[in-house]
């Protein structure tokens, strides 16, 4: 597809929006971002950046400044939440050979994001709040302002209330999945080396790891209860009622929860992924098109994918309605299938009552010790996968 004449915009500076942008600039695409915030930043917590999601930073050029920003994930060790030692470790640098896991700031990979948009020439408007967008042989943003902007394709990278999927696919409505989910980041007094620890209780557990060169522990702890909290993760909690939902927990959990003093509490929705991911001149991705919950770490890095998948689409075909249309077919099955695991995978980590969870500890143990290879790499076609390739 010739770029040249064409106004392309991207609604929202996050992760899958400024990969998005930079990935389109690298192809000779003209790009304008708009971000309702007033800068761009992210405040966040940790992030999990798999070798999915590192291969397409590397493939834009981002692999050095990425190593830079962020630590390696040598191994993800599952422990009991009041039991000493570990159930099950997945050796990384052993059995998932080649294969680059870090964990990085969510805001240092906004910032290095940012930089790069920046320098390909990629104008970045802030203060762009969208009402409505109206698919049709132009786009129509109808901006808060009041103004009515036109592009050739909208590319809708705005999150979970996204109005560029409204305008493909209507209003869905999300439901609660009876689980909640606090984030805090603590200063890594124990110092904690550079894995992921999941500590698995009864209806509950607590996954940790360091950031920042280790300065930091990044903390999210995931409770099943009755009622719930409102959507989306900003959402400002006392300390002392994750402590309280936690109490049980023993050992490195209790000491990290004793240094939290700020915390983000969120509800954790389900959403359909979205049946139309683009029109004629609108598209979606990341969160827009498929929100994920956090079970397998797959929100940025799907958001990466599709990035890349969308620019490469679009400028291997003859048309805009050909890449568009090749984009939703690369990316949607996979999407639904990641995302279907990660649903999954939570009731692995808050097995009850004790004896059904002494029993599976058991089996994890056992196959850790007899097929340890096999476990780390059940999942290589999620972490394996190479968007970039081809």
């Amino acid at each position: 597809m010739d770029f040249a004449g064409r106004k392309l915009v991207v609604a929202g500076a996050g992760i899958g929006g400024l990969a998005a942008a930079l990935a389109l600039r690298q192809r000779g695409a003209e790009v304008v971002v708009f971000e309702q915030a007033d800068a761009i930043r992210e405040v966040g917590a940790g992030l999990q950046i798999s070798p999915n999601g590192v291969a397409v930073l590397r493939a834009l050029g981002l692999e050095r400044a990425l190593f830079s920003a962020s630590m390696p994930s040598h191994a993800v060790v599952l422990r009991d939440y009041r039991k000493p030692g570990e159930v099950l470790r997945l050796d990384l640098d052993a059995h998932a050979t080649g294969q680059s896991y870090r964990l990085v700031h969510r805001a240092d990979l906004i910032e290095l994001l940012a930089d790069a948009v920046r320098r390909a020439g990629v104008q970045v408007r802030l203060l762009q709040r969208i009402d409505r967008v109206e698919d049709g042989p132009r786009a129509h943003l109808h901006m808060a302002n009041g103004a009515d902007v036109q592009a050739d394709l909208v590319i809708g990278a705005d999150g979970l209330h996204s109005r560029a999927r409204v305008a493909l696919n209507g209003t869905d409505a999300p439901f609660f999945t009876g689980q909640v989910a606090w984030r805090a980041v603590v200063p890594n007094l124990l110092d904690l080396p550079s894995e992921s620890q999941i500590f698995m209780g009864p209806g509950r557990h607590l996954v940790c790891y360091p950031l920042r060169d280790g300065q930091l522990v990044n903390i999210v702890a995931v409770q099943e209860r009755r009622d719930w909290a409102a959507e989306g993760w900003d959402h400002a909690d006392d300390p002392d009622n994750l402590r309280a939902a936690f109490a049980g927990f023993e050992r490195t959990p209790r000491a990290l929860l004793d240094l939290v003093e700020e915390v983000r509490l969120w509800g954790l929705f389900r959403h359909p992924v979205a049946r139309r991911w683009h029109g004629q001149s609108v598209a979606i991705l990341g969160d827009a098109a498929h929100p994920t919950l956090p079970f397998m770490a797959q929100g940025a890095n799907l958001a990466l994918e599709d990035a890349w998948v969308l620019a490469d689409s679009l400028a291997g075909a003859s048309t805009m309605r050909e890449g568009l249309r090749r984009y939703q077919a690369r990316r949607r099955d996979r999407a639904e299938r990641v995302i279907a695991a990660a649903n999954g995978n939570a009731w692995k980590f808050h097995m009850r009552p004790a004896p059904v969870r002494k029993a599976g500890h058991i089996a994890l143990r056992l196959a850790g010790a007899l097929a340890p290879e096999r476990m780390v790499r059940r999942f290589d076609w999620i972490y394996g996968h190479d968007v970039t390739a081809g």
